[in-house]
């Protein structure tokens, strides 16, 4: 497909194709543990998924890679930059969640340690949070900007941003026009550097009270299947 054919020139100007990609799988989610900010490395298994979404790379036409600053995440997107010539930028507003003192904890050593936040948190996740932790608000807060920035920087561009699960699930909610503290339920899983392919800023053609600021044109697709 020819860059004048793709998703974000199908519609009117202004509008920039975004690529949300989880990074690849890492020792503490293999473990069902929070991450969080924390940095950790990712696991052979998470290499191999990270040269995965490096291979999808080659044809997308892409004009820039944004990626949170965790290893993770920028490790997951470097195979994407050596197969496109491109340079990982690091933007630190794309880091993931802080889950405070829930940090490599499994959920059942949370209810066990935290059992009321725990049950405060699964009932709203967005506005409640572990103890000296970042409520998923806040974290949408920081980084709708980066998303604005960007395309002002690629009008009618297209850019892969390589984050985190939560962060993305907020993100996509909030766009969507649905309450963030609804993702655990609606977006209960995002695979380890799927593809979630979003056109933003969209002007929607609905008279719905609360319309999606986005079009969506795949939701947590392997990149072997994700569209270019």
């Amino acid at each position: 497909m020819s860059r004048a054919d793709g998703p974000a020139n199908a519609y009117a100007g202004g509008m920039t194709t975004f690529f949300l990609a989880r990074h690849g799988e890492t020792v503490w989610h293999a473990e069902h543990r929070y991450a969080g900010n924390s940095d950790v490395a990712l696991t052979r298994h998470g290499l191999g998924q990270a040269a995965a979404l490096g291979a999808w790379a080659v044809d997308s036409q892409l004009d820039a890679i944004v990626a949170s600053p965790l290893s993770r995440a920028q490790r997951s997107a470097a195979p994407a930059a050596e197969t496109t010539g491109l340079a990982v930028r690091s933007e630190p507003r794309l880091v993931e969640i802080d889950f405070g003192e829930a940090e490599g904890l499994t959920p059942d050593e949370l209810t066990e340690r935290f059992p009321e936040e725990w049950t405060a948190f699964t009932r709203a996740p967005a506005s409640n949070p572990f103890p000296g932790g970042e409520t998923g608000r806040a974290g949408i807060a920081r980084a709708i900007p980066v998303f604005d920035e960007l395309v002002e920087e690629f009008p009618d561009g297209r850019v892969l941003i390589v984050a985190h699960a939560t962060l993305i699930r907020l993100l996509f909610c909030e766009l969507a026009g649905m309450d963030p503290d609804g993702y655990r339920d609606l977006l209960p899983v995002l695979g380890n550097c799927h593809v979630t392919t979003i056109v933003y800023p969209w002007a929607t053609e609905s008279g719905a009270a609360h319309h999606p600021r986005i079009r969506l044109l795949g939701y947590d697709v392997p990149p072997w299947h994700a569209k270019m």
